[in-house]
């Protein structure tokens, strides 16, 4: 014979019993002392906080035989067959799988019919799952019962009821336990049932539980029947330090490791979201949150270090994923997506995504080096683009500074000769890549025992001393140890600047219209004697010829 399970064993039996639900319970004993209970009730709230509990213990006290101040005996012959479930007077219904208008039909012809007890007690449970016909047609009974029937109603998802069969009952909500209420009767069944489980264990069945008392007590059986060690299904902790250090690789592998554990993403995303609201609530409101204090004191912690505003913005992402996981072919893809969103903000959506790029930007020009300044020709003061300036013939000329190379020691003449002679085989022919393109710009040449890189122009040497680290290994090595090295640039000639031509312009002369009137003109004909002189032989054709 199976063991009886914790949840049913330690069902509660009388009002008083009932944990966590004062206001249900007040409400329930003056209407069953004063003789006022009503003909409908609408039980709601989250699964396992006693719901179909309280339904069993108000038809157990309608038809008590010596009931006192609205409790039942629980030893008389009526109160032991519902406890029993074999009583005439409660008929229970699940309504998810009797949620046709011929089952709703089948209740309203039995209604009439008498029985045992003094009431008959209809207990519809999940109400909502009721089709629209077979709603319609529970109305009418529902508004007006026989004067025998109760009807109790009972639904974790109280909008999905119709509004005009809400109208037609009392409806009491069901809330979640408080978690310190809850640590006492979990501590109390398992001092009762002989389950010998430390306090750690105790604190991770408070947390699977999340205040409803059924799951709690199933989730503190399987902690007994695994020797008192509880697995964290869902290491929130986990996710929480991987969100905090920005480690995208740490969250995909926890996700692996949950859902290889078993446990589906929407649950792991409902999990999370939950765990979030928590932490939210540790920095918005501390006295609604329902966690042991230790635990809330750890959840406070991981808040402070995540910030409000990215807790917002968890639980905002993780709530578009639970829809998205409604039409995506693999809701794991749609978590994994979310959770590395939210540790890459150039991922993100919206405003964040911006404030990443320009974040991005700002430290790039803080690490770019400075641009020297355009040329300015001395001559003109203006910027020179393109090219080099020409120096003022007038102006010394200025010879660049050398720039050696750290080594300690020199080595002879011989060894650098041998440099030299080996440049192209033997330093350029070892580099690869932009260090080789550097070495290609230079021509070793020897000076007082130095090793001398001439370049054409500033920028060249500049480039050869950023590399000159990788160039001075190749050339330590084909030298046979270390040298003095000098990179100059070629001095240049300074060009003599051209001399600006001015044509001169005479002077202006007074110039006699009458004169140039008296001028003699050329005719056609003294033309036509000149073309003749000039070509001699050749014969003028007429324009029309």
């Amino acid at each position: 014979m199976a063991v009886q399970s914790l949840y049913r064993r330690y069902r509660p039996q009388r009002f008083s019993e009932l944990k966590g639900q004062e206001h249900v319970v007040r409400a329930l004993k003056n209407a069953v002392a004063n003789s006022r209970e009503g003909h409908a009730y609408l039980f709601s709230g989250p699964r396992g906080t006693g719901k179909t509990t309280t339904a069993r213990i108000l038809a157990k006290v309608l038809n008590c035989e010596n009931s006192k101040d609205g409790e039942p005996c629980c030893e008389c012959g009526s109160c032991l067959a519902v406890q029993e479930g074999n009583s005439f007077d409660v008929i229970e219904l699940d309504a998810a799988s009797n949620n046709g208008v011929e089952d709703i039909r089948e209740i309203i012809a039995a209604a009439s019919l008498g029985s045992p007890g003094r009431h008959k007690v209809y207990i519809l449970d999940e109400v909502h799952m009721l089709s629209k016909g077979a709603s319609a047609a529970l109305l009418k009974t529902l508004e007006e019962p026989p004067s025998h029937v109760v009807f109790v109603l009972a639904t974790t998802d109280p909008e999905k009821v119709a509004e005009t069969i809400r109208s037609r009952t009392q409806h009491l909500q069901f809330h979640l336990l408080p978690v310190d209420e809850l640590e006492a009767h979990v501590r109390w069944v398992a001092s009762d049932a002989g389950i010998d489980i430390s306090d750690e264990s105790i604190h991770a069945v408070l947390r699977q539980g999340g205040g409803s008392a059924r799951d709690t007590l199933s989730a503190l059986e399987l902690a007994a029947a695994t020797g008192g060690m509880v697995d964290e299904v869902t290491p929130v902790d986990e996710f929480v330090d991987a969100l905090i250090e920005y480690d995208a690789g740490r969250l995909l592998a926890a996700v692996a490791h949950t859902v290889n554990f078993g446990r589906d993403p929407r649950t792991i995303v409902n999990d999370l979201v939950r765990h979030m609201r928590d932490a939210f609530l540790t920095q918005m409101a501390p006295e609604l949150v329902q966690l042991p204090e230790d635990r809330a004191t750890e959840v406070a912690a991981q808040a402070g270090r995540l910030g409000t505003p990215r807790i917002v913005k968890v639980i905002e992402t993780l709530g578009l994923a639970i829809n998205d996981m409604r039409n995506a072919p693999d809701s794991r893809v749609v978590l994994e997506v979310a959770l590395v969103r939210l540790v890459h903000r150039e991922l993100q959506m919206g405003i964040e995504s911006l404030l990443a790029r320009v974040e991005r930007l700002e430290k790039e020009l803080e690490n770019r080096p400075q641009i020297a300044p355009a040329p300015v020709n001395p001559s003109t003061g203006r910027a020179v683009l393109g090219g080099r300036v020409a120096q003022d013939p007038s102006a010394p000329a200025v010879r660049p500074e050398p720039t050696p190379a750290a080594a300690p020691a020199s080595t002879s003449a011989m060894s650098i000769a041998a440099v030299i002679e080996n440049w192209n085989d033997g330093v350029i022919g070892e580099l690869k890549g932009m260090r080789r393109a550097v070495a290609l710009m230079a021509k070793p040449t020897e000076r007082d025992g130095q090793l001398v890189l001439m370049v054409d122009n500033e920028p060249s040497a500049k480039r050869v001393n950023e590399y000159l680290s990788d160039l001075s290994t190749v050339i330590y090595k084909v030298a046979g140890g270390k040298c003095v090295i000098v990179v100059e640039t070629r001095s240049e000639e300074p060009r003599a600047p051209k001399a600006k031509v001015v044509e001169e312009v005479a002077e202006e002369e007074f110039v006699d219209i009458e004169e140039i009137k008296q001028l003699p003109t050329v005719s056609n004909k003294a033309t036509e004697t000149n073309l003749a002189d000039a070509f001699p032989g050749s014969e003028i054709l007429a324009e029309d010829a």
